[in-house]
């Protein structure tokens, strides 16, 4: 197993040596600082464990396996460097405040004339930046922040003063943290080595996608050949799978998204994910398939040790969820609701309106009313909801509650995967043969001829156990299209697939692990016009899912040219992956994956494009604060297209559509 870089100064004081991680050069340096101290700083770095006294994980943790020591350079003092120690000092102006304001020196302002004066002046006082070594690509990089506007004539200054004052200087690189910062690469002295963000990740094998630790037993799975996992199995996988149920842990052996339906998922169950490229045949794995294991996943490392059935007992039963309280369904609403009335904001605040509108919409529809109201900076489909009223309607009429009670209660159905999976998929196929109620049935017909003429429809699951915070059942349910006049796609089969998707596989697997009781969950349906052929299609995060510590604000987007899904793409195809720092001046946008769909050296949105879903994403983002934002990490899971078509007007360009807005439940750990 590899050891995380930060552990290598302590194992080195441990066995009286000093690891050097590779860097040959013609010069001898020796440590300046003493061993076991951690000084405030230091102007000089001579061995690994100089680094090593003063660094800290990076605040951008897109990268794993780094460690990184901020950099201040003072031109108003001869420019004097300091390799501030980062710990101790996470940001740079903590440094400067309590080390270079006064006794001689120009005062330090407050932190946010700070932040406007030291990235954006052209006349600031201060060089600030980061030396960061990547341990997997064995890697030693000069960083500034992917929003500081330092020009090139800085940024040559800067790292010629850490290359000659750092034993690592012969072997230092400039890595561009953004586009804008690319920008000024032409035009850096000829001395300066550039290395990219791409060159950078071919050199990652390990990706950590969910931290935690569990236990389970360890098997193998082709991706396509997981219908029958156990959710008490540690699953390394050849692929990430379109949708996999209820497991301990995952490991991919290919690359996953963050936002993948897998990773969304583990994240809501507290369960670990991580991506190995060479786990198919990793021997430690390997060795333990089909015996009991812990598998932790940290930012930096993971570790796996084999464990007895007796420990793995007992594990579970401490730290299996408690079971997740779920407001049955409220039956007294009955009428189709528009978007825009969905909630009752004359008699709740939002915190509450949502609370009360989710037992008769579900968690989507609701959250898509907060949405709906929030105005122009959010463009959005038409949309209305059909309460759950009917989905209970259907199934009492049709009798088929009794039928799920006795299934939930057989011992075979409970005991059996294979046969759970069977009676579930019976009880599916009830509810689509059932007959729709005709009355229920005309009023729908009505609202989609009066409000949506001629339109293909969506039809999209919103259950009361859907697209809440602390659960959120992404992947769970599904959608249907349909339209009115159509015999190939009728719209009453396809309210009744959508319905029966409740009772899906992986959608009881999860429900029993969170044990909800089944048969208090309703299905509404959102509906609004179909996307049908749209430009690009993306999630994003209203925060940088890399940063827990919310010092580099950021949106993570992840988009795909065309209909190509970003949450179950195809093997070997990849999506253009970004954070956008939208907030800071010049709103620079560092890519940390690009397209296979489209040329090399494109992008798939526009700038225009960028600008326009940032301003949906920030205004998302403000107007869940309220319900969310508590005092921990916050981000909104966005669901948006770009399309031009839908309305038939061949003269528009692609637009922005935000389909949906769901609380994301953030790192586990």
């Amino acid at each position: 197993m590899r050891t995380s870089s930060l552990l290598l100064p302590l194992l080195s004081l441990l066995l009286g040596c000093t690891p050097d991680p590779g860097v040959e050069t013609g010069i001898v340096w020796d440590c300046v600082i003493p061993t076991g101290e951690e000084p405030d700083f230091s102007d000089r770095v001579g061995c690994w464990d100089d680094f090593g006294a003063l660094a800290s994980l990076p605040l951008d943790a897109s990268i794993p396996g780094a460690s990184s020591v901020k950099t201040v350079i003072d031109r108003s003092d001869g420019d004097s460097l300091y390799f501030q120690n980062s710990e101790r000092y996470p940001i740079h102006w903590n440094f400067a405040w309590a080390n270079l304001s006064g006794d001689g020196l120009p005062l330090v302002p407050d932190l946010g004339q700070f932040n406007t004066t030291e990235y954006y002046s052209p006349s600031r006082r201060f060089l600030l930046g980061a030396v960061t070594f990547y341990e997997e690509p064995d890697v030693w990089a000069y960083e500034i922040a992917p929003y500081d506007t330092a020009d090139a004539d800085m940024i040559t200054a800067a790292y010629r003063l850490i290359r000659d004052n750092a034993y690592f200087g012969s072997e230092l690189y400039f890595h561009p943290s953004s586009e804008s910062v690319e920008a000024r690469v032409p035009n850096l002295g000829s001395d300066v080595k550039i290395i990219t963000t791409d060159e950078l990740f071919a050199g990652i094998t390990f990706q950590p996608l969910n931290l935690g630790c569990s236990m389970g037993t360890i098997g193998f799975y082709e991706s396509d050949g997981v219908e029958n996992v156990s959710s008490r199995e540690i699953v390394v996988l050849d692929a990430v799978p379109n949708d996999i149920s209820v497991v301990s842990g995952i490991i991919t052996a290919t690359w996953q998204t963050p936002l993948s339906h897998i990773n969304v998922l583990s994240q809501n169950r507290g369960t670990p994910n991580m991506a190995l490229r060479d786990a198919w045949d990793q021997e430690e794995l390997r060795a333990l398939e089909g015996k009991w294991a812990e598998l932790c996943v940290e930012a930096m490392d993971w570790r796996v040790r084999e464990v007895t059935q007796e420990e793995a007992d007992a594990w579970w039963d401490e730290f299996k969820p408690d079971p997740l309280d779920v407001s049955a369904m409220d039956l007294s609403v009955t009428d189709l609701r528009d978007d825009a009335e969905i909630l009752d904001l004359d008699t709740y605040n939002l915190d509450d309106a949502i609370t009360a509108a989710v037992p008769a919409f579900g968690g989507k529809a609701t959250h898509y009313g907060g949405m709906a109201i929030i105005g122009d900076a959010v463009p959005h489909p038409p949309a209305f909801v059909v309460p759950v009223y009917y989905y209970n309607q259907h199934m009492e009429q049709a009798g088929l509650y009794p039928v799920a009670e006795k299934m939930l209660a057989d011992p075979d159905f409970l005991a059996d995967a294979a046969t759970r999976r069977t009676m579930l998929e019976e009880l599916q196929q009830a509810i689509k043969d059932a007959p729709i109620d005709p009355d229920f049935y005309a009023m729908l017909s009505a609202k989609l001829e009066a409000d949506y003429p001629d339109t293909r429809m969506r039809f999209r699951s919103s259950t009361n156990a859907e697209d809440l915070n602390g659960f959120n059942g992404a992947g769970l349910y599904d959608s249907e299209s349909a339209e009115l006049g159509d015999s190939s796609d009728p719209v009453d089969q396809a309210v009744k697939n959508v319905w029966s998707s409740l009772w899906s596989y992986r959608a009881y697997e999860e429900r029993e692990y969170y044990s909800i009781p089944h048969t208090d969950i309703g299905m509404a349906l959102l509906c609004h016009h179909s996307f049908t052929d749209e430009e690009a299609n993306g999630v994003a995060i209203t925060a940088n899912i890399y940063d827990t510590t919310g010092m580099e604000p950021a949106f993570y987007i992840n988009v795909q040219a065309g209909e190509d899904s970003v949450v179950q793409p195809d093997a070997g195809v990849t999506s253009d992956v970004f954070l956008y720092y939208y907030d800071m001046p010049g709103q620079p946008v560092v890519y940390l994956a690009h397209s296979s769909l489209i040329p090399e050296g494109e992008t798939v949105l526009s700038s225009a494009q960028t600008y326009a879903l940032g301003t949906a994403l920030s205004a998302i983002h403000s107007q869940f604060y309220e319900v969310y934002g508590g005092d921990g990490f916050y981000g909104m899971d966005v669901e948006f297209k770009f399309d031009d078509d839908w309305d038939d007007d061949p003269d528009d360009e692609p637009q922005l559509w935000v389909k949906q807005a769901r609380p994301y439940p953030g790192w586990g750990g």
